[in-house]
């Protein structure tokens, strides 16, 4: 039998398309412009949270229990803000190795087409994430040193089974807690729309990278696996642990230090980090990504 050519391609490659073609034609009717679609002027509303006060990094703790109510909201905007620009760090990674992926590859492919698209989301969000930051008036609370670099490293080295499941888990631990707050109507309206924007147009972008994962494993060698484990244990523990930045605890008149402790010792902090990371855990088992030395790491990050 002749090898597959460009004119006829394998049935993997086909079912590649045919995903890639439902999820652009998702793309065209199901897609924002948060420019348009949020009232950037809109003023915030009093009394409401940033995030669901449950899913606070300080909730359930003596701290949280010395803060005033209008305190704890105003932590809950700053946490909201540390989540969104470790999702902006991320997505300008991730949106580096698309570009990568897509220039070794034909842009006549649906699946190529569909990469290219995606990049254009993840810079509409970013640009989302940014502006509802500055809509907050609180600081940018950026990666800053080590992780900063270690994103630079990463999205150089970061390819295939790393890339993907990279994707996944940080994707689906931002869309989980996101999924609970755009339903809580206690939450600011600013932060319910962002969630909404983000969750409707990355539950395209997870399906993209699951499936895109589970065609490439089973051609994946030992040592590239093995690479994949460690790239990607690796960038879990980062997120975990960057994802509410210390500096947060300073708008409520806490030593940065002193709550950065509290929230890693904090047993409900540490069940949502693993309530979040959950369904992608459970699939990068599947795909055996999660195993091995490297799963200290994700102990470590309290995500299994």
């Amino acid at each position: 039998m002749s090898a597959p050519t460009a004119d006829k391609p394998t049935k993997t490659l086909n079912d590649r398309e045919a995903t890639a073609e439902r999820l652009l034609k998702s793309s065209v009717d199901h897609s924002y412009d948060p420019n348009l679609d949020i009232d950037w002027d809109a003023p915030l509303v009093e009394g409401k949270w940033g995030i669901s006060p449950e899913l606070s990094s300080l909730y359930g703790t003596e701290l949280w229990d010395g803060l005033t109510e209008e305190q704890r909201r105003t932590l809950t905007i700053h946490e909201v803000c540390s989540v969104a620009r470790i999702g902006l760090w991320f997505e300008m990674i991730l949106m580096q190795m698309l570009l990568r992926y897509a220039y070794d590859r034909d842009p006549r492919r649906s699946h190529i087409q569909y990469a290219l698209t995606e990049i254009a989301d993840e810079c509409r969000h970013s640009i989302m994430f940014a502006k509802m930051t500055e809509a907050y008036g609180v600081p940018d609370y950026a990666p800053t040193g080590l992780t900063h670099n270690l994103g630079r490293l990463f999205k150089t080295v970061g390819y295939g089974p790393a890339m993907f499941g990279g994707t996944l888990f940080v994707e689906e631990i931002l869309d989980q807690m996101q999924r609970r707050s755009m339903r809580d109507e206690s939450v600011q309206p600013l932060t319910r729309m962002v969630n909404k924007i983000h969750v409707t147009e990355e539950a395209r972008h997870v399906r993209y990278a699951r499936e895109e994962l589970a065609r490439i494993m089973p051609k994946t060698s030992r040592v590239q696996k093995e690479i994949g484990r460690y790239l990607l244990s690796r960038i879990a523990f980062v997120v975990a642990r960057n994802i509410i930045h210390p500096e947060v605890y300073r708008s409520v008149g806490i030593d940065p230090e002193v709550g950065r402790k509290a929230a890693l010792a904090n047993p409900n902090w540490q069940e949502t980090l693993r309530w979040s990371a959950r369904k992608c855990v459970a699939f990068l088992r599947e795909q055996d990504l999660i195993g091995g030395p490297t799963e200290v790491l994700w102990r470590k990050a309290y995500l299994v």
